[in-house]
C-alpha cells in the first residue's frame, strides 16, 4: 500500500510561483514512476507532468512546459512540482499520482495510487 500526501498549495498572484509537495509512504516508493495531474472545476482531470522512478526521465503538458519543473528527493520519499510563471488557467485541485507498474504516462488510468489533492487558486 502507498499514501500520497500532498502540500503547497494556495493563493498566488500571476505571476508567481509555488511548490508543491508530494509524500510518499512505503519502502518501495522509490521505485515508483510519478506524475502529477490538475482538475479545474468542471474539467476532467489532466497531465500536467511525470518523473520516472530513475529522476533521469521527464515529460510535461505543452501547457506547463517552460514553466513547471517535476523532480524528486529519494531521501525524503518526496516528489515535487515547481510551478513559476503561473496564470489564472493554471487554478485547480492537483494531484500526485504513483504508477507502480512502469514508465510515467500522462493516463490517469495507468496509475494505481493518488493523493487527496491541493488546491492552487492564482488570482489575476
Amino acid at each position: 500500500q502507498v499514501q500520497l500526501v500532498e502540500s503547497g498549495g494556495g493563493l498566488v498572484q500571476a505571476g508567481g510561483s509555488l511548490r508543491l509537495s508530494c509524500a510518499g509512504s512505503g519502502r518501495t516508493f522509490s521505485s515508483y514512476s510519478m506524475g502529477w495531474f490538475r482538475q479545474a472545476p468542471g474539467k476532467e482531470r489532466e497531465f500536467v507532468a511525470a518523473i520516472t522512478w530513475t529522476g533521469r526521465s521527464s515529460n510535461y503538458a505543452d501547457s506547463v512546459k517552460g514553466r513547471f519543473t517535476i523532480s524528486r528527493d529519494y531521501a525524503k520519499n518526496t516528489v515535487y512540482l515547481q510551478m513559476n510563471s503561473l496564470n489564472a488557467e493554471d487554478t485547480a485541485v492537483y494531484y500526485c499520482a504513483a504508477n507502480t507498474g512502469g514508465l510515467p504516462s500522462s493516463n490517469p488510468s495507468r496509475y494505481d495510487y493518488w493523493g487527496q489533492g491541493t488546491q492552487v487558486t492564482v488570482s489575476s
